[in-house]
């Protein structure tokens, strides 16, 4: 027995499930918090454009009030608030009519002014926000108001934001791969014992199954899978004990006969007309036994072929009416009527020989269990899907304990309601029943016994060509 190799952990399902969850993870987790960081930004440069808004508001009310005390006024006043508010480099700056400076704070620099908008929205320049506004009607010129501040506060809160948010994806790009196996270790636990209990399982030990947890889920759909397999491998094995003892158990009886035989002529000397009657025994059983051989051949080969070999377009039709023609010789030395009634053009798909292989078979027993003066009639018809062929005969017939068995192998009926001349190998309708199969089609038998029997096969049909009509 080959040694098992160890799996490598890249390859194990638990390393590929950590894998994949540290990469979802991740990429969750850095989409979120990089979210997270765009969303605290708008909500500061939200709270920055509201306080500026609202400086407008009271910068404009100073103007207006102020105005008839003269520009000095409003300036000192406009100081002292730009005064509490250097941490954020506040300033203010009173435009004329044309956009030149009327005056401005120290803090407003070499900050530009604002561009003339009618929205009176909030705009960055550089690294400052700032608002312009249209001021209301005075006497000292003054047409709008600019006011400003800093976004350095700003930037440097989104800086600790921003490492904040590293530090957490680096903690979670090594927290997240070992709670990650950690958890498929869980997951695949159940897996794990499965793949130990498969380990065990042996070819002599057909009783074995893997065992259910009862919770319905991935892993019990599983087991339950692989039981089932088990369940028709062990059937197919059991089927293919049986069929080898039955083989031998057939194989036995002509083997047995012609060694008899030849011991027989080897005892002691004979004339040459003993010999030969001696040869003719030795030949008939070597014939039997060339039929069963082919027969077991033909009974293991009839799925394989199927699958290996290129299906082609039988014209069942054709190979009907050939095998009536066929049979129409025995029929008539045995004083059996044989009638058929064939439709034309029916086609199927499968193997041409293996399919006249049926056909053959079930004219041969129609006609070797129906008694002198009886009739067979073969007819062939076809529906939508479907070709039916029916091979019907007024003989023996069949008891319903023998109708449930008579496809199996080896099987044959009471052998008191045989002829003398009917012995066969108990494969002839077994073999049919594995064609019919292979072809995705169905065989059934109904029979009374003293009455005769009906067979009919069920095959799926296909759409004749040209080529087809024209043979048949």
């Amino acid at each position: 027995m080959p040694r098992k190799r160890p799996i490598s952990l890249f390859r194990s399902v638990r390393f590929r499930i950590a894998a994949l969850n540290t990469l979802v993870v991740a990429i969750a987790a850095t989409a979120a918090l990089l979210g997270l960081r765009q969303a605290l930004h708008w909500t500061l440069l939200h709270e920055v454009d509201r306080v500026l808004q609202e400086d407008v508001a009271e910068v404009t009310l100073v103007v207006t009030e102020l105005s008839p005390e003269g520009l000095d006024a409003i300036a000192d006043e406009l100081a002292r608030k730009a005064s509490g508010h250097r941490q954020h480099k506040w300033f203010a700056r009173l435009l004329d009519g044309q956009g030149g400076e009327v005056w401005s704070s120290q803090a407003a620099g070499s900050t530009p002014p604002a561009p003339d908008t009618s929205d009176a929205q909030p705009r960055s320049i550089g690294d400052e926000r700032t608002l312009r506004a249209p001021a209301p009607s005075n006497p000292l010129g003054i047409a709008s108001v600019q006011l400003g501040s800093s976004l350095a506060f700003l930037n440097s809160d989104l800086e600790q934001i921003d490492r904040l948010v590293a530090v957490a994806v680096l903690l979670m790009l090594i927290i997240s791969p070992l709670c990650g196996y950690w958890l498929a270790g869980i997951a695949t636990r159940d897996l794990e014992a499965m793949t130990a209990k498969a380990s065990l399982l042996r070819p002599a030990k057909l009783d074995e199954r893997l065992p259910y947890r009862g919770v319905d889920d991935e892993f019990d759909r599983l087991a339950d899978t692989i039981n089932r397999l088990l369940d028709r491998i062990a059937e197919f094995i059991e089927e293919r004990r049986s069929f080898l003892a039955d083989a031998a158990h057939e194989l036995r009886t002509p083997i047995a006969a012609i060694r008899s035989s030849v011991e027989v002529a080897l005892d002691k000397d004979r004339s040459e007309q003993g010999y030969r009657d001696l040869l003719e025994q030795v030949l008939d059983e070597s014939e039997s036994l060339e039929v069963l051989v082919n027969q077991l051949l033909l009974l293991s080969e009839a799925p394989v072929s199927l699958e290996k070999s290129p299906l082609e377009r039988v014209a069942l039709s054709a190979a009907a009416t050939r095998s009536v023609e066929m049979f129409a010789g025995v029929a008539e030395s045995r004083h059996i009527r044989l009638d058929s009634s064939i439709g034309p053009g029916i086609v199927v798909l499968g193997i041409r020989r293996h399919l006249s292989q049926v056909i053959t078979n079930l004219l041969d027993n129609a006609i070797k269990y129906t008694p002198e003066g009886g009739r067979v009639t073969l007819s062939l018809t076809s529906s939508n899907t479907s070709a039916r062929l029916k091979v019907t005969d007024n003989g023996v017939g069949i008891s319903p304990e023998d109708q449930r068995r008579v496809f199996e192998r080896f099987f044959r009926a009471d052998r008191a309601r045989q002829r003398d001349d009917t012995r066969g190998t108990g494969l002839g309708l077994s073999i049919c029943q594995s064609i019919v199969a292979a072809h995705g089609g169905e065989i059934g038998c109904q029979s009374r016994l003293g009455h005769g029997s009906d067979f009919t096969v069920v095959l799926p049909l296909t759409i004749p060509t040209v080529d087809d009509a024209a043979n048949g």
